[in-house]
């Protein structure tokens, strides 16, 4: 007898036909096997089966259905039982083989559709054709052709376009999440390209969180991945989506290795996840927190780069002479004995200081004030008004234009079209 690589757990139909489920049994070797029979069949298991058993699985159990020709009926009696079964049993998805030999076409079709979250294959003796090249198995005087299938192989696909709305949603976590539950039940040639698609939306959620390095880790792991799968095919426009992973990968690159302590790349990508949380997530109130950090990030970076002012840290000599007095006065902090800069005060720095940036910024102060007021009095800024995001919109266009940022230098995430 061939045999199969131990499994989890196998459901087994049965009616009438003992040796094809001794058979069945004996081949996958479960750890728990459920029986799913007519009252009557529950005597040839304890007289026909149990004893012809090689080596019996460490837990077993049965689910009677009386009405075997009915669909509805099969369905119900099995949906309320056997995933609790299951459960008990701690059965994770992908790990059930389903056997459809001794099933009638009513439970073949309720079993297929009630383990479909916890099936990766089923199996069935199906009778030998006259000259089928498939080996046989003599069975009760009959010849039989061992058959299986993974129906998820052709399920998947549905899920991976589930899994791209939710990733081109900006529901990373959810799209990862079903990328993961695919690669469980896909077969095995399959499972790296799932595995690169969660990998790859796990990446991107981290840099939503702006946990840099980690995402960098994640998607260096995934383009690689779904590199060597393009060069076998792969789901079309998979080759269209390398080049923007890769870029993306390059910017992390830059940012996470840039040595400095006021990093450049920090306020275009806060710029690029101000647009998101717009346009995509449609969430104004963490689009304009993450505006109005990303309008400190340029003054920032503009005192840091040209005149080695940390705004975190600074020192009030460094400061043009009007404002060293204020400094002294006011941004003192009492635990820790350091002067910070809080943000107008930085652009009123640069300002002193000649800076271009800084100039700009008092230009544009009486078009800036009403929409930095609307921040502060937000519900997520110090108030009690829920932010328009018109208005985040009408800072955003602000912001970049003091900044000079060209659209094109933003980070943009891919749009997944598989």
């Amino acid at each position: 007898m061939a045999h199969d690589q131990p499994i989890k757990a196998l459901v087994l139909a049965l009616t009438d036909g003992a040796a094809s489920a001794v058979y069945a049994i004996n081949r996958l070797r479960p750890d728990a096997l459920c029986f799913v029979l007519p009252e009557a069949s529950k005597a040839l298991v304890e007289s026909a089966v149990q004893p012809k058993i090689e080596q019996m699985p460490r837990r077993w159990d049965w689910i009677v259905t009386e009405e075997i020709d009915e669909f509805t009926s099969c369905y119900h009696t099995l949906s309320r039982s056997l995933p609790d079964l299951l459960r008990t049993w701690e059965v994770q998805p992908g790990e059930v083989v389903v056997d459809l030999t001794g099933a009638t076409p009513a439970m073949a079709g309720a079993l297929t559709v009630v383990t479909l979250p916890w099936s990766s294959r089923i199996v069935s003796l199906v009778p030998a054709r006259q000259g089928q090249e498939d080996e046989t198995i003599e069975l009760v005087g009959q010849s039989f052709v061992w058959t299986q299938g993974n129906p998820w192989d052709e399920a998947a696909t549905v899920s991976c376009r589930e899994g791209c709305e939710l990733f081109n949603r900006g529901l990373f976590s959810a799209a990862a999440r079903l990328f993961r539950e695919v690669e469980l039940r896909v077969s095995g040639g399959q499972k790296p390209l799932y595995r690169a698609f969660a990998d790859l939306a796990d990446g991107y959620d981290l840099w939503e969180r702006l946990h840099y390095r980690q995402a960098w880790d994640k998607l260096k792991t995934s383009s690689k991945a779904l590199e060597m799968a393009s060069l076998w095919g792969g789901p079309p426009g998979l080759q269209a989506l390398l080049p923007p992973i890769k870029a993306n990968a390059s910017f992390l690159e830059k940012l996470v290795l840039d040595p400095a302590e006021v990093k450049d790349a920090v306020a275009l990508d806060l710029l690029a996840h101000v647009s998101r949380r717009l346009r995509v997530t449609h969430d104004p109130e963490a689009a304009m927190i993450a505006l109005v950090r990303a309008l400190e990030a340029f003054a920032q970076r503009q005192l840091f780069k040209q005149h080695k002012i940390k705004t975190w840290d600074v020192q009030p000599e460094q400061l043009p002479q009007a404002l060293q007095e204020v400094c002294r006065t006011c941004y003192l902090e009492d635990i820790d004995g350091k002067y910070k800069l809080p943000l107008q005060a930085q652009f009123r720095a640069l300002a002193g200081l000649g800076d271009q940036l800084g100039q700009s910024f008092l230009r544009e102060w009486p078009t800036m004030k009403p929409l930095l007021d609307a921040a502060n009095h937000a519900v997520l800024g110090h108030g009690f008004e829920p932010i328009k995001a018109e208005r985040v919109q009408q800072l955003y266009d602000v912001v970049v234009k003091l900044s000079g940022v060209a659209d094109s230098s933003l980070p943009k995430f891919p749009v997944l079209n598989l």
